[in-house]
C-alpha cells in the first residue's frame, strides 16, 4: 500500500495500525481503498492522526461507503446528522453525548435488513490514569470464534437464522444504574423492527465465513424450540467472546478507529469517572445489499424479510 505504513498488531492475532494519513488534509479515493482493503485483512484499523471536525469525518467516511443515520437521533451533529457524538461530559447537569454506548458485547447495525459494513470512531479526548488511558475498546474475530467451533457444530449452524432486534440492545441499556436513555418509542420500533440473519454469514467482502450473533441484539434462533435455542445462543455467546479471539483497542487522542461489522463483536470497557472526560465522534458505514445477496444467496430470501 504505497505511502501508507502498516504495522500489524504484534500482541494480538489481528488489527493494525496505519501511519502517513492526515485525514485533516483529505483522503483521496486511492487511499481510501487502501483503508478499506487493509479493514477486510485486519477487522480493526486504526488511523493514526490529530483531532478532527464532523465535516471531515463524513467527507472521507463516504468514500468506504453510504452512511446510516442513527434511529435514536440522540447527539447527532446538525449539520451532519451521520455523526454521533459519544461522552461522559456534562454541562449544567447536561449530557453532551451519549455515555452509554456498546457496553455489552454486540455488532453495530446487525438490526438493519442488510449487514453493516463498517463503524468509525474517532477521539478527540481521552481519559487517562496514572499515564495509561482507560476505556479500551475490545473486540472478538468471529473467523477465528467460528473455525473454532467443532465441524459437525459448524455444519448445523451453517444452515440457521437468528433475529436481532435493536430494542433488544436498547432496553439492556435502559435498565443500567444511571442511564439516561429514554424509552425506546413506537416510531423507533417501526422504523427498525426485528430481522433476520444467518447464523453464520459468509462475509459480503471476503467470502469468509463468521458467526454473526451477538448478545445485545441477538433474541433467537428461528426453527427450534425455544429453550434449545436460548440454550444454543448462550453457548455461541459464551465461546465467542473468549480472550483468545481479542484485540484491545488503547485509545490515544487523535486516533480514528475503524472496524469490521461483519465478522467481528466488540465491547466498550468503560473504567472511567465523570471527572475524566471521554469524547469521540462515531460514524457508521452502510452495509452492500448486493454483495451481502450474492454472497449468502445460498440461504434464500427469508433472510431478507422483517419478522
Amino acid at each position: 500500500m504505497s505511502g501508507l505504513q502498516i504495522t500489524p498488531s504484534a500482541q494480538y492475532p489481528f488489527g493494525c495500525r496505519i501511519e502517513g494519513v492526515d485525514i485533516r488534509a483529505g483522503v483521496d479515493d486511492q487511499t481510501a481503498q487502501q483503508i478499506s482493503d487493509a479493514l477486510n485483512q485486519y477487522l480493526v484499523v486504526c488511523v493514526s492522526g490529530e483531532p478532527y471536525d464532523s465535516e471531515q469525518l463524513v467527507n472521507w467516511a463516504k468514500k468506504i461507503g453510504p452512511l446510516e443515520i442513527n434511529i435514536s437521533k440522540a447527539f447527532q451533529n446538525a449539520a451532519y446528522p451521520q455523526v454521533m457524538t459519544l461522552s461522559n461530559v456534562l454541562i449544567d447537569g447536561k449530557p453532551q453525548g451519549l455515555a452509554d454506548a456498546g457496553q455489552e458485547w454486540h455488532t453495530d447495525m446487525s438490526y438493519n435488513l442488510i449487514s453493516g459494513r463498517a463503524t468509525i470512531l474517532h477521539a478527540h479526548q481521552v481519559p487517562v490514569k496514572d499515564g495509561r488511558p482507560l476505556g479500551d475498546t475490545a473486540f472478538r474475530s468471529m473467523y477465528a470464534a467460528y473455525e473454532a467451533l467443532p465441524s459437525t457444530l459448524r455444519e448445523k449452524l451453517d444452515s440457521l437464522e437468528a433475529v436481532h432486534d435493536f430494542e433488544n440492545l436498547w432496553t439492556h441499556m435502559l435498565a443500567r444504574p444511571g442511564s439516561m436513555r429514554k424509552p425506546f418509542t413506537d416510531a423507533q420500533r417501526k422504523e427498525k423492527p426485528p430481522v433476520v440473519h444467518p447464523v453464520v454469514l459468509r462475509h459480503p467482502w471476503t467470502g469468509r465465513k463468521c458467526i454473526y450473533v451477538n448478545r445485545g441484539l441477538t433474541t433467537k434462533i428461528l426453527g427450534l424450540p425455544k429453550q434449545e435455542s436460548r440454550d444454543l445462543l448462550d453457548f455461541l455467546f459464551t465461546h465467542q467472546e473468549q480472550e483468545q479471539f481479542e484485540y484491545r483497542h488503547q485509545w490515544r487522542v487523535g486516533d480514528t478507529l475503524m472496524w469490521d461489522n461483519c465478522a467481528s463483536i466488540h465491547l466498550a470497557t468503560g473504567g472511567y469517572r465523570a471527572d475524566q472526560p471521554r469524547v469521540m465522534i462515531r460514524t457508521q458505514i452502510l452495509g452492500d445489499e448486493t454483495r451481502y445477496r450474492k454472497a449468502n444467496a445460498s440461504l434464500g430470501a427469508r433472510i431478507f424479510n422483517a419478522v
